[in-house]
């Protein structure tokens, strides 16, 4: 389609990812935001886990991978990302890389993921207003609609610190 070998356009790709991370390192730096959201977006490389071989299983970027997001709530700027499974170690990396960007204490929003009560508490070592904000959700759908998301009947607020 381009007259151009693949491999030509991965590496390129590639490359080019590499530079865009090293900017947003390097650039994305001594913010003064006020409002920060985070969340953990769940996508799949290469198959389910349920559908991954058994010498396949365990192997990172095998399966399940998260990507973590850190963005400014007002200007929709991504502060931060990572990604790595979604244990403690991963929201721990990602929470200090976060706290790392800033310049001034924030007001963090994140689900209620129990890895971020550790991790923020250990990035920001109580300089942060924290709260979670809880989503209700209805009943699964069943048959062809089990796979649409469930409906979000509310939220509940949850102060942590600050």
């Amino acid at each position: 389609m381009t007259g151009v070998a693949k491999n030509t356009v991965a590496k390129l790709l590639v490359d080019l990812g590499a530079a865009c991370a090293d900017f947003q390192d390097k650039a994305v730096r001594n913010l003064t935001t006020k409002r920060v959201q985070c969340d953990e977006i769940w996508a799949f490389v290469g198959a389910k886990d349920a559908n991954l071989p058994a010498k396949e299983r365990g192997k990172f970027a095998r399966g399940s991978v998260w990507t973590w997001t850190a963005i400014d709530a007002d200007s929709m700027l991504v502060l931060s990302f990572m990604i790595g499974d979604r244990g403690a170690g991963t929201a721990h990396r990602f929470m200090k890389d976060v706290a790392a960007r800033l310049a001034n204490s924030v007001q963090m929003t994140t689900d209620a993921h129990k890895v971020y009560l550790t991790a923020v508490e250990a990035a920001f070592a109580g300089d942060v207003d924290y709260a979670q904000l809880v989503k209700i959700y209805g009943a699964d759908h069943a048959g062809e609609a089990r796979y649409s998301p469930a409906v979000c009947l509310g939220t509940e607020e949850k102060a942590v610190c600050g």
